[in-house]
């Protein structure tokens, strides 16, 4: 299980990394080098988006990586396979994250369970509350898939509390109010969030939105599990390619 994968390295390491990257962005081949290259700087897991038209928990560089996608025809097909591919090369969890039309249209039943026949340990879909989940839920837990949900600062002890009873794996606390890529300031605002985020569920603590630097991972650690990097490697990779993304998340150590 995703949550035993997560306690087991949390006992060797003071936090964990997640990184992100938009499948067929800039196209399939980088998208492989890019995941290579995470993998061999030593990120503990991997979400992997894959692209819609209307992403709208993503700020403007997700948003473009996934218009860049879709223009070059990326498909849900195209993307299983990827994920196949990933999953299969490399020893470390590998989760989709997408937006609910893309289960919707392609069958929820039929995408967990090819989430599972290819290797894959979780989703996480952010415009899917728990209340309209019950399908999802039903898919995820009889294919042993870890069901991620968010927390927001806006979200009250009361809600952290019930979207817990549905969650699996570990929770994504969003660190901010907003969209992927902007400034987050890593402050005690954030580590009284953080505890309430804490008291409200024993699964462990991946926080996004915003982690751009070392100075912020460290800032996260005994406040979190997994610090989570997304539009700053995907900026890395345009502006410095494969090298700049390896020595980054090394340095994050």
């Amino acid at each position: 299980m995703l949550k035993t994968y997560l306690k087991e390295q949390k006992r060797k390491k003071d936090i964990l990394l997640m990184t992100h990257i938009v499948i067929g962005y800039p196209d399939f081949e980088q998208s492989l080098n890019i995941v290579e290259t995470m993998v061999n700087a030593g990120v503990d897991m991997m979400e992997l988006q894959i692209p819609f038209s209307e992403p709208i928990a993503d700020g403007p560089v997700i948003l473009k990586a996934n218009q860049k996608a879709l223009e070059n025809g990326a498909s849900v097909r195209e993307c299983i396979e990827f994920a196949k591919q990933v999953s299969s090369r490399f020893d470390i969890p590998i989760l989709f994250m997408t937006y609910y039309n893309i289960l919707f249209k392609y069958g929820i039943e039929r995408f967990a369970r090819v989430m599972a026949e290819n290797g894959l340990k979780g989703a996480i879909v952010p415009d899917l509350p728990p209340e309209e989940s019950a399908d999802y839920l039903k898919a995820m837990s009889d294919y042993n898939l870890a069901p991620i949900f968010i927390y927001a600062p806006t979200t009250s002890e009361q809600r952290m509390k019930y979207i817990n009873e549905f969650a699996q794996g570990f929770i994504y606390c969003v660190a901010r109010k907003g969209v992927t890529g902007a400034e987050t300031s890593f402050a005690s605002q954030l580590e009284s969030y953080l505890s309430r985020c804490r008291e409200a569920t024993d699964l462990p603590l991946a926080v996004g939105f915003g982690v751009k630097s070392k100075k912020d991972v460290d800032y996260l650690k005994g406040k979190a599990d997994i610090a989570v990097i997304g539009s700053q490697t995907i900026r890395l990779a345009d502006q410095q390619g494969m090298a700049g993304v390896e020595d980054f998340i090394r340095g994050l150590r």
